[in-house]
C-alpha cells in the first residue's frame, strides 16, 4: 500500500524525502503561511494517512479533514501547535523528535548570549552606517556571571555544558524533583522565584503550557537585577512581550535575544525592531545542517513504523496510544 503523507510548513530535508520515496509513499508539502482553513482544504483533497508537522495549527478541525489519518509527528519538540487532546479522542498517536535538534538549539542560545553581551549586532549596524567609534562601547564578559536556566532538559543541560569554560555560575529550575549529582558550578532551585533575583542572564528552555504562559511578565521582571539579559529560544508565549518591551525601554532589562514570539512572523511594525538592545532571529534555534536532517529522518522513521504496525519507542510518543496493527 502506498501511504499518503502530508508535510506541513517548510517540508523536510531531502534525505528524509528520499526515504519516503524509497518506501513508495506519496507526499505533499504545505506552506509556512498555511492557516487552519488552508490546511483543511488541502487535507480534504489529499486525505493523508500521516501528518509530519513543522508550521501550522493542527486543530481538531484540521485533523477531522483527514478521515484516513493514523499518525501525527511533530518535526521538532514543541507541541503547542497540535491539539493533542483531539488526536487522543480519535485514537491517533502523536509523536515528536526528542534529541534531534538539542545541539543546534543550545549552540544558538550560546551564540545569542555572546552576541547580546558583546553588543555584536548593534556595533555591526553602527560601523556599516559610518560610525567607527570605540569610545561608547559597553560590551560585557560572560566570565564569572550567573546564568539562570528555566528548564533543564536536553537543551538546558547542553547550554550549561557550553558555558562551563566561561566559569559561569548556573542556577537551574526544573519542575522535576529528581535528585542528581551536578557539577559544582550548577545548582538546582526549588522555584523559579529563587533564581530571578540572582541571575545576570536568564535563558528559557521550557514548554509552553497553561502554567508557563506569560511566566516572564512585569512583576517577575521587577524582581530581577536591574540590567539583566533575557534569552528566549523556547516559545514566544512564555514572555509577556508588552511587559518586556517596557522593561527594555526603562533599562530594567539591559537586552533581550528572542528567537520566538507570541505572533509569528513578528508583525512588521513591532516595537522590538526599533530597539538597539534586542536581537531577533526567526525561530531557527533548532535548525541547522545536522538538526534538519535528524528531525526529518526521525519523523519519517516514526511515521512509517506506526503505519506499518511496528513498535514505536515510548519516549517519542506524546499521548501513549499504541499504534494499531
Amino acid at each position: 500500500m502506498a501511504f499518503r503523507v502530508f508535510l506541513t510548513g517548510s517540508g523536510i530535508a531531502r534525505p528524509a524525502l528520499r526515504m519516503l520515496e524509497q518506501e513508495h509513499c506519496v507526499y505533499r508539502v504545505g506552506d509556512p503561511k498555511d492557516t487552519p482553513d488552508d490546511l483543511i482544504r488541502q487535507l480534504r483533497d489529499f486525505d493523508p494517512h500521516a501528518l509530519i508537522v513543522r508550521q501550522g495549527k493542527i486543530t481538531a478541525e484540521v485533523q477531522a479533514a483527514a478521515p484516513s489519518l493514523r499518525v501525527i509527528c511533530k518535526h521538532g519538540v514543541g507541541l503547542d501547535n497540535i491539539d493533542v487532546d483531539a488526536a487522543m479522542r480519535r485514537g491517533i498517536p502523536v509523536l515528536f523528535t526528542p534529541g534531534a535538534n538539542f545541539e543546534s538549539a543550545a549552540e544558538h542560545t550560546l551564540a545569542l548570549m555572546l552576541a547580546l553581551l558583546r553588543r555584536v549586532p548593534a556595533y555591526d549596524r553602527r560601523i556599516r552606517s559610518g560610525m567607527f567609534d570605540k569610545k561608547p562601547y559597553d560590551g560585557q564578559e560572560l566570565l564569572g556571571r550567573t546564568l539562570g536556566l528555566i528548564g533543564y532538559g536536553r537543551i538546558g543541560r547542553r547550554v550549561a555544558e557550553l558555558v562551563a569554560p566561561f566559569r559561569m555560575r548556573v542556577l537551574v529550575y526544573h519542575p522535576s524533583a529528581t535528585r542528581e549529582s551536578l557539577p559544582d558550578y550548577i545548582r538546582k532551585v526549588n522555584r523559579p522565584e529563587d533564581l530571578y533575583p540572582e541571575v545576570d542572564v536568564l535563558s528559557l528552555h521550557c514548554p509552553l503550557t497553561a502554567e508557563t504562559q506569560h511566566m516572564i511578565r512585569r512583576d517577575v521582571l521587577q524582581r530581577m537585577k536591574r540590567g539583566v539579559y533575557i534569552i528566549n529560544t523556547a516559545r514566544g508565549g512564555l514572555v509577556q512581550e508588552a511587559d518586556l518591551l517596557e522593561a527594555l525601554q526603562s533599562g530594567q532589562v539591559a537586552g533581550a535575544a528572542l528567537d520566538v514570539f507570541e505572533e509569528e512572523p513578528l508583525p512588521a511594525e513591532h516595537p522590538f525592531y526599533r530597539l538597539d538592545n534586542v536581537i531577533l532571529s526567526p525561530h531557527v534555534a533548532g535548525s541547522s545542517d545536522n538538526s534538519l536532517i535528524n528531525m526529518g529522518m526521525q519523523s519519517v522513521r516514526q511515521v512509517l513504523a506506526v503505519l506499518k504496525g511496528e513498535p514505536v519507542h515510548p519516549q517519542v510518543m506524546v499521548n501513549r496510544i499504541e499504534p494499531s496493527k
